[in-house]
């Protein structure tokens, strides 16, 4: 497969939505189809705009303000002058002064309103199931809509690189292979809505009837929740002071040569922490992994294990977590207490990465009859009827398919689904699976 970077300029996706940022016309930089982007590392809008061009596999160059002599001048201002950023200027040339990601999403053409009044199948979430599920409903000639909060991928599409999913003996990032994956629907005709959420959801005549974040309403015979868990917090009180602002959630793949010769803390021992501690490496001067239990086995896979204790810049502290964070506008350091040695100590850092698993993305399912594990995970087919009353009221002659929630038509897939695997390649075979159960629901439902 080439490795070239895949752009995300897709002119069947462009969208006639106006932008409202501020916008003022230049002609340099960007003419090569590269974005750019300036502002400062300390910068959480900045690190949010990063992080979805990034994620998103879109061409651009980070200029750091501070540190890229000739960088205030080529945006036409002086030093001390009061500038709106980040500022995020496109291939034509156009500036976007403290856009919002919605009007970056708007200005690279990135469909954000339903195209259709009525689809045959809503897909929320676009991380692998909802990715999958999209490729084979549209390829079955379903139409399809996929609504995603984010950035395509998930999860998985902040992994600097999964090493353990068939097809890719050289490993492929999270973020190249969600972008394939939505190149690939795009092409069989389904429709995506970025940056966009189901905020209430309505059954009713044999439908899903969804009110979305911006607004529009969006309706389907059938649905599928794909919508992955959400990275769980740390819980400590500095967390919104520095998040974005030297602490993250994920994996940071676009982050890491921002980190050169830096010392990096990576919070988690599952393997999205070692895959991040490991890209890491190649960049900082030293790695620093935090892990809550005692062992690292059974949380990650064992190739990932052995190349943790294999690299020389790499050190993993078991029994250990993140009990305070420390800094003055931006994180600065980090304080470390360690259960076994029974001590504190503190690491300066000014990049902190958790990824200490998560909890589901379910809470707009509380006011539905959709049926819920006490964590929050979607239940689905044989596993509803150790639930009381979950099909007291089931209207159809079959029972709930396999990956059928209490609700007819309703479907999970992923790590929304309790009792799934959390891993992208049986996201993705769930997702899949999925679309047979569907195209058989849709197909019983039109008798």
């Amino acid at each position: 497969m080439p490795n070239e970077p895949l752009n995300f300029l897709d002119n069947k996706l462009r969208s006639s939505a106006r932008v409202n940022a501020m916008r003022t016309s230049h002609p340099a930089g960007g003419g090569d189809g590269t974005v750019k982007l300036y502002g400062h590392s300390a910068s959480r809008e900045a690190y949010e705009i990063r992080d979805l061009l990034q994620r998103s596999v879109v061409q651009f160059e980070w200029v750091e303000l501070s540190q890229t002599p000739g960088a205030l001048s080529e945006l036409g201002v002086w030093p001390g002058e009061k500038q709106a950023l980040p500022v995020v200027e496109l291939p034509d040339g156009t500036r976007l002064h403290a856009p919002s990601l919605q009007e970056v999403a708007n200005s690279l053409g990135w469909v954000t309103t339903p195209r259709r009044r009525e689809y045959d199948l809503s897909i929320y979430g676009a991380g692998p199931a909802g990715l999958s599920a999209a490729v084979y409903a549209a390829s079955e000639g379903i139409k399809a809509v996929v609504v995603e909060r984010h950035a395509v991928g998930g999860q998985a599409g902040s992994s600097s690189l999964i090493e353990n999913y068939m097809g890719f003996p050289e490993g492929i990032s999270g973020a190249r292979l969600a972008e394939r994956a939505r190149q690939q629907a795009v092409k069989f005709g389904v429709d995506f809505l970025m940056l966009n959420a189901g905020v209430r959801a309505v059954f009713k005549d044999s439908r899903i009837h969804v009110d979305l974040s911006n607004g529009e309403q969006l309706v389907a015979r059938a649905n599928l929740c794909a919508t992955g868990v959400e990275y769980r917090r740390l819980a400590l009180p500095e967390e919104g002071e520095f998040l974005g602002k030297g602490l993250y959630y994920g994996a940071g793949a676009g982050e890491a040569p921002m980190s050169q010769g830096e010392h990096v803390v990576v919070i988690g021992g599952g393997n999205g922490a070692l895959q991040a501690a490991m890209y890491f490496s190649e960049y900082a001067s030293k790695v620093s992994v935090l892990v809550r239990t005692s062992t690292l086995n059974g949380m990650a896979s064992r190739y990932l294990i052995d190349r943790i204790e294999q690299a020389g810049n790499v050190e993993v502290e078991l029994d250990a977590e993140a009990t305070a964070l420390l800094g003055n506008g931006a994180l600065q350091a980090v304080e470390v207490t360690n259960h076994r040695r029974h001590t504190v100590r503190t690491i300066d850092t000014r990049r902190v990465y958790a990824c200490i698993g998560g909890v589901p993305n379910t809470e707009w399912a509380k006011d539905t009859p959709i049926a819920r594990d006490p964590h929050g995970y979607l239940i689905t087919g044989p596993d509803l009827l150790n639930v009381p009353g979950a099909t007291a009221l089931w209207p159809l002659k079959h029972p709930p398919f396999f990956l059928e929630t209490s609700v007819p038509g309703s479907f999970a897939a992923g790590d929304v689904r309790a009792g799934s695997v959390k891993r992208a390649v049986t996201a993705a075979g769930e997702g899949a699976m999925a679309v047979t159960f569907i195209h058989r629901y849709l197909h019983q439902t039109r008798q």
